[in-house]
């Protein structure tokens, strides 16, 4: 063993990873990045097929994304947003506000997702206070919802191995059902399913109405859940619901923005304009914290008179907005989401021999988001205790491949820069580790 993993044992405190079972598996310390791959302190290659947890973009030490930061640093690397301002987060703001659908026009910048759904949740609560309806200060989320890992983003969440240790921390919230077939019990007709989800949808927002500050969903899909991907046309009428019985529509894009789904933003799909919209991971590339929550202009006017009371440190960071302004300024120049299309047909391709797989309950994707649910030989799930999932994502470290599942699922999150073969071959190595293990 040597000095990285000792030091690595005796200090370093892993998250979402249990002790006991990180103390046994091999250590690998990623040294440097190049392009779409990992390079370890040993000199392998891996193929980043996770974008390094769903963040990287355009791949790791980007020149132009390189370049920005370098730049930045000679001038400042952080100046506190708290009674002034700078460059950088007003070009960004600007940016995000040009590039977003409708009028979500204010930026209020933080440093993960779960502050930007921290954020909205927090507006949204305080809006409505400011407009004389203080009573409007309850949630509705979807099951099997994640939204981040702080108190208020726990407490939308609907994921009950995450959040069950944190219960009596957590606010109450209404839980709507999720629209996707495969874990739905009115089986698996989309249509059905729509239908139905909806019916509850406008039963809870009709009866808490008077109640109910907000409605918070990842659009399209349901990424930490296991990459559900909604039926089409869900969004737009939960939207239309919120407009209806006057509750804020908060979406979720920190998994699912900046061309995950291959559009920039997934409610682009569906033609949809939120309250709110949170965003992160990919904002900066990959490269740095940041995160951002918009809204719109008359949410902003209404605490005019009045102060939001929140706030953090690194606020607007000109490094991280220097990385995100280079990120946009690649997707525009490179024009990347016009060119995910090859990308994503190799990636649909690769996947239809894989969802025969006598080990394969369901193959579920949209754009560069896939999730692979494994199962036993007779389509029954598999015992949690066995972690199966884990033990594929390791197995594929064999043949110099970075997965990450969750629970049984097994997550395929690559750059959007990611070639068609190297996307087969992702594939590829998927379905030989899922072999070798079961």
């Amino acid at each position: 063993m040597n000095d990285l993993s000792q030091l690595d044992l005796r200090h370093l405190w892993h998250p979402f990873t249990p002790a006991s079972i990180w103390e046994e598996m091999p250590l690998l310390v990623i040294e440097r990045g190049d392009g779409n791959y990992l390079v370890d302190s040993d000199g392998n290659r891996y193929f980043d097929g996770i974008s390094s947890l769903w963040t990287n973009v355009h791949g790791h030490n980007h020149p132009r994304i390189n370049a920005a930061i370098r730049n930045q640093l000679d001038k400042i690397a952080h100046t506190t947003l708290l009674g002034l301002s700078s460059g950088p987060s007003i070009q960004l703001a600007a940016s995000l506000a040009n590039m977003t659908p409708g009028d979500l026009n204010r930026v209020f910048f933080s440093d993960s997702g779960s502050t930007a759904v921290e954020i909205a949740l927090k507006q949204s609560f305080q809006y409505w206070a400011l407009t004389g309806k203080p009573e409007k200060s309850s949630f509705a989320h979807l099951q099997y919802a994640y939204h981040g890992d702080t108190i208020g983003a726990v407490s939308v969440g609907g994921i009950d191995i995450f959040h069950a240790t944190f219960g009596p921390m957590l606010f109450k919230t209404y839980e709507l059902p999720s629209p996707h077939p495969y874990r739905h019990p009115k089986g698996s007709d989309p249509t059905v399913v729509l239908d139905h989800c909806l019916h509850v949808a406008e039963n809870v927002l009709e009866q808490q109405a008077a109640t109910l500050a907000a409605v918070i969903v990842e659009p399209l899909v349901q990424g930490a859940a296991g990459i559900l991907v909604h039926p089409p046309g869900y969004l737009s009428a939960l939207a239309a619901l919120c407009r209806q019985y006057h509750v804020h529509l908060i979406v979720d894009e920190v998994a699912t923005g900046f061309g995950r789904t291959g559009a920039m933003f997934a409610c682009e799909h569906e033609s949809v304009t939120p309250d709110f919209l949170c965003l992160a991971k990919g904002i900066t590339g990959g490269y740095l914290p940041l995160a951002a929550t918009l809204s719109t202009e008359s949410i902003y006017d209404a605490f005019r008179g009045s102060t939001f009371f929140h706030g953090h440190t690194y606020t607007g960071n000109a490094l991280a907005c220097a990385a995100a302004l280079a990120n946009l300024d690649i997707f525009r120049d490179d024009q990347v989401i016009t060119n995910l299309a090859p990308a994503i047909k190799a990636l649909e391709d690769a996947l239809v021999p894989l969802a025969q797989h006598q080990a394969v309950g369901d193959v579920r994707h949209r754009g560069l988001m896939v999730g692979i649910e494994l199962c036993q030989t007779n389509g029954e799930p598999l015992p949690p205790t066995d972690r199966i999932g884990a033990k594929v994502c390791q197995q594929a470290r064999a043949y110099n491949v970075i997965l990450r599942p969750l629970g049984d699922v097994i997550v395929l999150m690559p750059p959007l820069s990611s070639t068609p073969a190297e996307l087969t071959h992702l594939v590829e190595v998927t379905a030989q580790a899922i072999d070798d293990i079961l």
